[in-house]
């Protein structure tokens, strides 16, 4: 019985020892928290990405609500006049409607796509210079581990590092404003 439990007592002992020598080592280490999301929505820098998209996209979707409207109007016309039309314009215009729909359909994915692809840019682009930040935050006060929310379940505000973060972003957001 000993020696088939003798590979589980040795690793017992073994993860008791590390435990011990990173434990004394952890004593010393500093250890700072930053919370991403709060970063992420916070930060002038996401502000500003979040304005550039919605000048850039913003007249594409004016165009594609104002066409939704025109479909909406030419169904109802449809709906509320197709007993009182010739058959020949009720079929021309049923046949403008379903081409108008198609398109007006394929505008909105193409529409979607190009939001979601000019945003994953931003993020990523956002995510790089929050990332660079809290680690010359990090080098510059010494801290030996930076952690998030994601990893963590529980951070004392002693730690916190998210609003010197947020400082330094909004900090370099004025800094190329000018």
């Amino acid at each position: 019985m000993l020696k088939r439990n003798t590979p589980k007592i040795l690793a017992g002992l073994l993860l008791a020892c590390l435990l011990a020598i990173s434990g004394a080592a952890a004593a010393n280490a500093k250890v700072a928290f930053v919370n991403i999301n709060r970063v992420m929505e916070q930060s002038p820098q996401a502000e500003a990405s979040l304005r550039a998209l919605e000048e850039e996209f913003s007249p594409r979707d004016s165009q594609l609500v104002a066409e939704r409207d025109a479909l909406r109007r030419l169904q109802e016309r449809l709906e509320r006049d197709a007993e009182v039309m010739g058959a020949d314009r009720r079929s021309e215009l049923e046949r403008e409607f379903r081409t108008r729909s198609r398109d007006f359909a394929r505008a909105q994915d193409m529409f979607q796509e190009d939001l979601n692809v000019r945003r994953n840019e931003e993020l990523a682009r956002l995510q790089r210079l929050v990332h660079s930040v809290i680690l010359d935050l990090a080098r510059a006060d010494n801290v030996d581990l930076v952690v998030t929310e994601r990893t963590v379940l529980f951070a004392s505000d002693r730690i916190d590092m998210t609003a010197k973060v947020l400082e330094e972003l909004r900090r370099q957001h004025r800094s190329a404003r000018r």
